[in-house]
């Protein structure tokens, strides 16, 4: 039996931007409790990325986000004795963490730099459509296209 969706927490908009998609993404950025150094880094990180784009950050997060997210992701399913990689769509609160997870990810991974400049050089480069997070969408739409034909063992959008 499926457990029931919960309700969530509404997320607060955060106080430069009153945007709730950079009060997640600071919310995903802090660790340890530490949410002032994560604002620094989330509004630097925009500051900068706004400069090098030419658009408004807030404008600049969102086309990154659209490019990064992906369609359809792939779940494990269980027939017969025999695992399938089923081919899924994805909702679009998961779209957006997932989204976020390998945006954050692809700029914790470089080494080198200042954290601001890191996620700074993700948001540019996510928003280009190219980089590491769009790289890793694009592996993942490869992989469903692969097992495209074990869709029909999908029961519903589990």
């Amino acid at each position: 039996m499926r457990r029931p969706i919960k309700n969530r927490a509404q997320v607060d908009p955060d106080l430069k931007y009153g945007s709730v998609l950079v009060s997640k993404i600071i919310n995903k950025i802090m660790q340890a409790g530490n949410k002032s150094a994560a604002r620094k880094i989330v509004y630097g990180s925009m500051e900068v990325a706004e400069k090098e784009l030419g658009v408004p950050a807030l404008q600049a997060l969102e086309k990154a986000i659209e490019n990064v997210a992906p369609i359809v992701e792939l779940k494990s399913r269980r027939v017969g004795g025999a695992n399938y990689q089923v081919p899924i769509e994805v909702r679009p609160e998961r779209k957006l963490a997932l989204a976020l997870r390998w945006i954050i990810d692809s700029a914790r991974g470089q080494k080198g730099t200042s954290m601001i400049k890191r996620l700074s050089t993700e948001l540019v480069n996510a928003h280009n459509n190219t980089g590491n997070a769009v790289k890793k969408r694009a592996d993942v739409q490869r992989m469903a296209e692969a097992n495209r034909a074990f869709a029909h063992l999908a029961w519903g959008n589990r």
